[in-house]
């Protein structure tokens, strides 16, 4: 497996979406940047705010594309390009509501799965699909009417984002395979705990 170089956290951009279910993705790259003090800086030319810098012995840039969700592939594409980046090298970080909030998943390539954000991430890396992805739950409103609303207008709930901080919160060992690209010791870790 690649290491990975590149972490992208998936949202809308602007103060309404930023409590939302879709932003989870950017809010946990954000928190990461705070954790191991990477400042983000905007760049025009790359569509996102972007920072490199020292993970646990890694180098490894962040990326919050600050285009919204369904064009979130031009950013990711611009910094995958420039820095040539394999895409099996990108971890992409996003709301995934075929999961419960406090249930993270990691996957290796795969479809959309209806995830407009990973379908525009898909097309921004000229159609290629094997990138890395850490799934966080963010559960479903039942109806598919309700989906939009549910994932870009309301702000999620203080339970559902204690239990998503509580689950998303990777120590150090799991963090280091995920860099590292020990996929299988990575998922066997997450998948295998109770509240993942």
């Amino acid at each position: 497996m690649s290491a990975i170089k590149l972490i992208v956290g998936l949202g809308n951009p602007g103060a309404s979406y930023q409590a939302t279910r879709h932003n989870v993705g950017e809010r946990w790259v954000r928190e990461l940047a705070q954790r191991f003090a990477i400042p983000l800086a905007s760049e025009t030319k790359f569509k996102g705010d972007i920072g490199r810098g020292d993970i646990l012995g890694h180098d490894v840039r962040l990326l919050v594309p600050t285009t919204y969700m369904n064009l979130s592939g031009d950013s990711v594409g611009a910094v995958q390009r420039f820095f040539k980046i394999p895409p099996q090298s990108i971890l992409v970080v996003y709301d995934e509501m075929a999961f419960v909030p406090g249930v993270v998943r990691l996957k290796q390539g795969g479809g959309d799965n209806g995830h407009n954000g990973i379908k525009s991430v898909r097309s921004g890396l000229g159609n290629n699909p094997d990138f890395m992805r850490l799934r966080i739950g963010v559960g479903h409103p039942g109806s598919p009417s309700k989906v939009t609303s549910y994932l870009t207008q309301q702000a999620m709930p203080v339970d559902e984002r204690i239990e998503v901080e509580r689950c998303t919160t990777l120590d150090d060992g799991l963090l280091d395979n995920i860099l590292q690209g020990n996929w299988q010791q990575a998922m066997n870790v997450l998948h295998a705990t109770g509240e993942s």
